[in-house]
């Protein structure tokens, strides 16, 4: 099966469908590959390179759409293209279909199958095939990176030698890929990011970027099912209106980034806030192809204000690296298709009944909705009073356990010392009684401490052995065989062993601290 790249025909569109890795990576898939003379020039790819990677090179573009099965773009094709192509060819590429009605008609009138990549669902078995995301996160970093040429200073604060300069502040006005992407960016070059969303779910999103989240205290939140957010009330807008005048007069770049596709980009940076910015202040609207979040935007057009205002309606969207992530996108997209070996149109398929447009000769625009899984069943959870009342019978049962068998042992201690008390000289019963009250004691003393905090507590045990060595040496007597002297002797080798231990523990653990 063939497939076929040409070259792009807008003067102002510079990435290419596929670049040399990802050629490679189709023809594995079982394809073969065909690609206009020249596709790659304005991605800074050669023909040399696409023909090491195994493409065949055409002279012309009617020569790719005359051989291919399935074509790749980026934009969409013009009248002339679509009438160069076959029936039954299988079109990717951007299509904007809710603006482009009479685009659509043509391609069902030439029984084309187009899918449109901009309509791929953002569910999650998607992801790698979610080419809005791919550029969104592109535009993010890159909107940066033009500001702060624009803008002339250094981002982060410096102190230097001929004195301190300040952070610039930054403010990013929504915070899905393309404002996560600005944030990190700003962030990691030191800047001050402030950023504002109406969905309030993104804020922890924000603040992790390391930016802060700008709110108002209005109890109303923007999002949505589709992750868009939803058109706010007056009172919203009032406010927000208001909150973006205070940040006009105090940030130094604006990065907009509210878009909704098949729509024009809202409204949010007025004349007004641009009047209020200091001279030198930078905005870079990333909304500006659909219209511009600024008001003052002019798309494909970089130019300052009377108040010295820097309004940047283009970016350059790093082409070599905006192709490959589009292309290995596609690259994603065929596997879904099957490859060249199994290669199929499966309107079961959610990614496919959702992006295909036309297919036929029948227009599939727009698409249906996405099926909705079934709620999960409801879990009853257990009310914090009932939760607390088991907990007390629980403890309640292990406090009764507990001395029950501490009746038992004092019990049985007790015959045991009464058999003893019966039987046994005065002089051990002296000793036996303290030896017993001393296994009492530390025993209590060691088992009621965390075995966690025992290596802490190893100056507590050598005190205790300290005492046991003195306690020995004072039974001991001249006499080797003497069972009290033998047992003392005892005592003071184990005890003995014990600090020894103790201390090389204790430096062991100091050692670890050590760098």
């Amino acid at each position: 099966m063939k497939i076929g790249i040409p070259c792009e025909i807008s003067l102002n569109e510079y990435r290419v469908a596929a670049t040399p890795k990802t050629v490679e990576r189709l023809i594995k898939q079982g394809f073969e590959v065909f690609i206009q003379k020249g596709a790659g020039k304005k991605s800074d790819y050669s023909d040399q390179e696409y023909e090491n990677a195994g493409a065949i090179i055409a002279n012309s573009a009617e020569e790719i759409f005359s051989h291919s099965k399935i074509v790749l773009k980026v934009r969409e094709p013009s009248l002339e293209e679509i009438s160069m192509m076959h029936e039954f060819t299988l079109l990717i590429c951007y299509l904007r279909p809710a603006q482009n009605s009479e685009l659509l008609e043509s391609l069902r009138l030439k029984k084309i199958s187009a899918i449109s990549v901009e309509s791929i669902p953002r569910i999650t078995r998607a992801q790698k095939m979610d080419v809005l995301s791919s550029m969104a996160n592109i535009s993010g970093y890159r909107a940066v990176i033009e500001a702060s040429f624009y803008f002339g200073r250094f981002l982060n604060g410096q102190i230097t030698a001929a004195g301190k300069v300040d952070p610039a502040k930054v403010l990013v006005i929504g915070a899905g890929v393309a404002g996560l992407a600005a944030i990190g960016t700003a962030n990691s070059l030191g800047a001050i990011v402030r950023a504002f969303d109406t969905r309030k779910e993104v804020s922890e999103q924000i603040e992790s970027m390391g930016a802060q989240f700008l709110t108002i205290d209005i109890n109303e939140d923007g999002a949505t099912a589709t992750g868009y957010s939803k058109v706010m009330s007056e009172a919203f807008i009032k406010a927000e209106m208001e909150l973006f005048l205070e940040q006009a007069k105090d940030v130094d770049i604006v990065i907009t980034t509210a878009q909704i596709p098949g729509k024009a980009a809202p409204l949010l940076w007025m004349d007004y806030h641009v009047s209020a910015m200091k001279s030198g202040s930078v905005i870079v609207d990333l909304a500006a192809e659909s219209g511009g979040n600024c008001q003052l935007t002019k798309s494909g057009e970089i130019y300052t204000t009377e108040n010295g205002v820097t309004i940047v309606g283009k970016i350059n969207q790093l082409p070599k690296q905006a192709s490959q992530m589009y292309g290995t996108n596609l690259c994603h997209l065929l596997d879904e298709l099957g490859n060249a070996k199994d290669f199929k149109i499966d309107f079961e398929n959610t990614v496919i009944s959702q992006a295909m447009v036309t297919h036929d000769g029948v227009l599939n625009w727009p698409p249906p909705p996405l099926p909705v899984a079934a709620a999960p069943k409801p879990v009853v959870k257990e009310t914090k009073k009932d939760t607390q009342i088991e907990t007390l019978q629980k403890e309640a049962k292990k406090i009764k356990k507990k001395a029950k068998s501490t009746l038992i042992s004092l019990l049985f201690t007790a015959l045991l010392l009464f058999v003893l008390g019966s039987f046994a000289p005065a002089d051990f019963i002296q000793h036996f009684t303290v030896f017993v009250l001393a296994v009492f004691v530390g025993w209590q003393i060691i088992n009621n401490v965390s075995h966690a905090l025992h290596t802490p507590l190893m100056a507590v045990t050598n005190a205790i052995s300290g005492i046991i060595v003195i306690g020995g040496l004072l039974q001991t007597n001249n006499d080797p065989s003497n069972i009290l002297t033998i047992l003392s002797f005892v005592a003071i080798l184990v005890a003995s062993i014990n600090i020894v231990g103790g201390f090389v523990v204790s430096h062991r653990m100091l050692n670890m601290f050590k760098k």
